[in-house]
């Protein structure tokens, strides 16, 4: 279990207080595993594995023999783990045998069926209505109508499930021009003290290149992220492009909010002078309208956290993105929305995540971490998975 969780034998005996947050969370996740219950409770398993470890958890979980309650907003991991979804929805839920993407076509064909049962009991209400408007003033048809008025009293009025049509809408604003070059990194190294991360880095990213970090938790993925932003020293150079306007979405973004100000107050510390006046127009777009902009950071989910730093990244054109799990937060329509953003977005992209979804037809390289180096794969997150065998 360990193994399959990512961990190698000579973890087996160090101490726990060795392991970053991410490490503990797999470490409780396998005692659980072993317990070998009769019900798993999971929620949002998935946010501290990486790749690897996420599809050895869909076979674990696969052979398990009890029942598992399972809260995701990985689709890929639902559909290999699930054969029930229940839909909460205002305050109600809706239960559907069936997997998350069976779910999605069975709720399109119910509310279809329902809005065409809808338009027929319309037109037969319409049509008894006008008959008894036609018979009730004739006295050897009152009784007719009254049948009638009895009949529409009796009759169960279908209802169209309501619908979440709530989205977020919005695009990176274009890319300002820059040089070729957009990052240079030649023989970039970073240790915290004995312990060696990184060695030797060396990449190049050209203007418009669309870049997958992947691996392990541990192997250096945020820390070069962190590197290139300048947030951490090292060693070896890294230099960014001519005209090059770098934009971060740290890994933890939404936990670095204030938590006394409101929504409208962060977004508008963050805006310049220009943009001061689009603010409640971007918020609106990022599903804050009328008085939610006016709630505290504090009592805001992780969700509308996410949102609210995303939004501040639109707030400026950046020509370089640098986004460290941006999706962890996200629900899968959101993740959508972001996807698409992100693909008809002109400049250069740099994004780490364990999200195959999210992946899929997003980058053009992936990069995968593994001993304190990066190796190449040309293509998406499939092309890495089928080489690696995966």
């Amino acid at each position: 279990v360990l193994t399959g969780l990512g961990f190698s034998k000579s973890d087996f005996n160090k101490d726990t207080s060795d392991f970053s947050g991410g490490w503990r969370m797999r470490i409780e996740l396998a005692k659980i595993l072993l317990k070998k219950p009769d019900l798993l409770l999971l929620d949002e398993p998935t946010n501290h594995l990486d790749i690897e470890s996420i599809i050895w958890l869909e076979k674990w979980l696969s052979n398990f023999n009890g029942a598992i309650v399972l809260v995701s907003h990985d689709q890929f991991f639902l559909d290999s783990s699930t054969n029930r979804t229940i839909e909460i929805l205002f305050a109600r839920i809706n239960d559907y045998k069936a997997s998350y993407s069976k779910y999605l076509f069975l709720r399109k064909d119910r509310i279809e069926k329902q809005a065409q049962a809808k338009k027929n009991q319309d037109k037969y209400i319409q049509e008894t209505k006008m008959l008894i408007n036609k018979f009730r003033a004739k006295k050897n048809k009152a009784a007719f109508a009254q049948t009638l008025i009895k009949k529409l009293a009796k009759l169960e009025i279908i209802e169209i499930d309501k619908q979440d049509i709530s989205r977020m809408k919005f695009s990176f604003p274009p890319a300002p021009h820059s040089g070729k070059i957009s990052l240079n990194i030649k023989d970039a190294s970073k240790q915290y003290g004995n312990l060696k991360v990184l060695e030797k880095i060396n990449l190049e990213i050209v203007r418009g290149d669309k870049i997958a970090f992947i691996g392990k938790n541990g192997e250096g993925k945020s820390t070069l992220a962190k590197m290139i932003v300048g947030d951490i020293k090292y060693t070896g150079e890294i230099n960014l492009g001519y005209q090059v306007n770098l934009g971060y979405y740290a890994q933890n973004q939404s936990d670095l909010l204030n938590e006394n100000l409101t929504v409208l107050e962060t977004v508008e510390q963050a805006a310049n002078f220009e943009n001061s006046v689009k603010v409640r127009s971007i918020l609106g777009s990022f599903l804050f309208s009328n008085d939610e902009v006016t709630k505290k950071i504090k009592v805001l989910s992780g969700g509308e956290r996410a949102r609210v730093a995303l939004c501040k990244l639109l707030l400026e054109p950046y020509n370089l993105l640098i986004m460290d799990e941006p999706t962890n937060h996200l629900d899968i329509s959101s993740k959508t929305i972001l996807k698409k953003a992100l693909i008809d977005y002109d400049g250069s992209l740099i994004i780490v995540s364990h999200d195959r979804q999210f992946l899929q037809g997003l980058t053009k390289r992936v990069y995968q971490f593994t001993n304190m180096n990066i190796k190449e794969y040309i293509g998406d997150i499939d092309t890495f998975l089928k080489d690696k065998n995966i």
